[in-house]
């Protein structure tokens, strides 16, 4: 018996190794063939569920931001993190011209933390409208804002002092806002009081221009490759744009 037993003791460590190490295989093969299937920059449903839960819980809504614009947003900036062009991801940021200019309509969203950081006035070109922005261009001279999606690059100090420059991320609608000079930056006609007395803010040349007591703040937090998303209920630029459209995987959210 103790010879049987010295015999079995080895080939059970040796079974239950080679099973181990089938199991592992396995496994490791299963992953693989799994991300496989996935395609390169598919935006994840989970993922994009997981964030549509901010809106509700950080109350959007009672802060002014549309559940369109917000929906929108989310879907571009998924499409462009997997794309791989925004560097911090951790901020998300929307203009929502579907309000009036004396509303506060840009949104700056702490998406690490889930946290409203920022909701202050901004302006729109002085072509696009007087109180409301309704007309938008991607044109040189046109005066008038654009639309879609933008990442924000690096910063400088100019004729307004610090100011941010923005990266059209979608050809044919804004991918001139460099050429353009399109850049955030701060702006005295960008303030409450001169809206209650005329009934709009003073108007850029095309810029998203914010109040000047805020402007560092805001612009130091989402500077370097963040996400800036521009808003309005403009079917013309539904109709083109490619980053705002749901991907096929996710057009049943």
């Amino acid at each position: 018996m103790k010879v049987k037993k010295t015999i079995l003791k080895p080939l059970i460590v040796i079974f239950t190794t080679c099973l181990f190490a089938f199991l592992i295989t396995s496994l490791t093969t299963t992953e693989k063939s799994t991300a496989a299937t996935q395609p390169t920059g598919a935006v994840k449903v989970d993922s994009l569920k997981t964030e549509e839960s901010l809106y509700d819980n950080l109350h959007l809504d009672s802060s002014g931001l549309s559940r369109e614009a917000f929906d929108h947003a989310l879907i571009g900036y998924e499409h462009l993190k997997a794309q791989g062009k925004i560097k911090n991801p951790d901020v998300l940021s929307i203009v929502d011209f579907s309000l009036p200019s004396t509303k506060k309509r840009l949104f700056v969203i702490d998406m690490k933390n889930r946290l409203l950081l920022f909701n202050t006035l901004v302006s729109h070109g002085r072509n696009s409208g007087k109180d409301m922005a309704n007309a938008f261009s991607n044109a040189l001279n046109s005066f008038k804002s654009s639309l879609g999606f933008f990442t924000t690059a690096d910063t400088y100090n100019g004729e307004h002092g610090l100011s941010l420059r923005l990266i059209g991320e979608e050809p044919g609608i804004n991918d001139n806002a460099l050429a353009r000079g399109i850049v955030m930056h701060s702006a005295s006609y960008v303030n409450e009081s001169l809206g209650k007395l005329q009934g709009y803010i003073g108007r850029s040349l095309g810029c998203p221009a914010i109040p000047e007591n805020i402007h560092r703040k805001v612009i130091n937090t989402i500077r370097d490759g963040s996400c800036l998303f521009l808003y309005s209920p403009d079917k013309h630029y539904a109709s083109r744009s490619k980053l705002a459209a749901p991907d096929p995987q996710i057009a049943g959210l």
